[in-house]
C-alpha cells in the first residue's frame, strides 16, 4: 500500500510514538489528520506541513465520529495509526493501600475501549471506499501494545491488563475486517525514549538503556513510525503482533 495520496488518522498524535508517525508519513506525501486532546495539541504548536490537529477524546463515539469526517472530500484515509494512551504505575497492594479501582478503569477505557472505538469507526469509513489494488485492500489499522502485555512490571498492573487486551484484540480484528479488505496490526514497543521517560533523568536512562541486550539503548520515536511505514508497505503481514525492543524481556522491576 502506497502512502502517498492518502489520509492517515493518527491519535496520540501531539506527542511522543504518535507526533513521530505523524511527521514521518506526512514526510512520505500522506494527509495526516492528528488527533488528541486539546491541551496536548496546544502545548505541542503549529503541526508541520501536512499535519492537521484535530481535538478528540478517543473514548469518546461523538468526537471521533466528528473528527472522522472531517476527512470527507480528502483522499482517502488508507492508514489509522492507534498511539493514545496512558502508563499510570501503581502496586495492587503497597504502602500507600488497595490500587483504586477509578485508575484501573480509566486505564483500560483510554487503552483498550478508546482504542477500539477509533479502530470500529475508520473501518466503517475504509470498508465503504473502494479497494486500492486487485486483491482488494482498502486499509490498514495499526494499534500500540507494549511488551509490558507479556512482561509487566511491578506496579504496571493496569498498563499490563490493558496492552495484553490491544494484542488480544489483534488477531479477532483482522479476522473480523478481512471481508472488507482491511489488514490489522500490533507494534509492542520496548522502552521507547519519549520525552515523558527522557525527563526522568540521564541516570535512570543509562540504568534503562544498559537492560537492553542489542542495541543497548532506548529505541527512538522515529524507529516506531519506520516500523508503521514497513508494515503499511508490506501488503501480505496482517493479524500480527511485532515486539520493537531489542530482544528485551522485562525483569520483575
Amino acid at each position: 500500500m502506497q502512502l502517498e495520496g492518502t489520509t492517515a488518522v493518527i491519535t496520540g498524535a501531539a506527542s511522543g510514538l504518535g507526533a513521530a508517525t505523524a511527521a514521518l508519513l506526512a514526510g512520505r506525501g500522506a494527509n495526516v489528520v492528528g488527533l488528541d486532546l486539546a491541551m496536548s495539541i496546544e502545548k505541542a504548536g503549529a503541526p508541520a506541513a501536512g499535519i492537521r490537529y484535530v481535538a478528540a477524546d478517543v473514548t469518546s463515539e461523538d468526537d471521533v465520529a466528528a473528527a472522522l469526517q472531517l476527512t470527507a472530500g480528502e483522499p482517502p484515509i488508507r492508514l489509522v495509526v492507534n498511539c493514545a494512551g496512558i502508563a499510570p504505575a501503581k502496586r495492587i497492594l503497597s504502602s500507600k493501600g488497595v490500587h483504586d479501582l477509578e485508575t484501573f478503569q480509566r486505564t483500560l477505557n483510554i487503552n483498550v475501549t478508546g482504542t477500539f472505538n477509533v479502530m470500529r469507526l475508520a473501518a466503517e469509513i475504509m470498508a465503504a471506499q473502494e479497494p486500492v489494488d486487485e486483491s482488494g485492500q482498502r486499509g490498514l489499522i495499526v494499534n500500540t501494545a507494549s511488551v509490558a502485555a507479556y512482561e509487566g512490571q511491578i506496579g504496571q498492573i493496569a498498563y499490563a491488563a490493558s496492552k495484553g487486551a490491544v494484542v488480544g484484540m489483534g488477531i479477532t480484528a483482522a479476522r473480523d475486517l478481512a471481508r472488507s479488505g482491511i489488514r490489522v496490526n500490533t507494534i509492542a514497543p520496548g522502552i521507547v525514549a519519549t520525552p515523558l521517560l527522557e525527563a526522568l533523568g540521564p541516570e535512570v536512562n543509562a540504568s534503562l538503556s544498559a537492560s537492553v541486550p542489542f542495541p543497548a539503548r532506548l529505541a527512538r520515536p522515529d524507529e516506531f513510525a519506520q516500523l508503521v511505514a514497513m508494515i503499511a508497505e508490506h501488503d501480505y503481514l496482517n493479524g500480527e503482533t511485532i515486539r520493537m525492543d531489542g530482544a528485551l524481556r522485562m525483569g520483575p522491576k
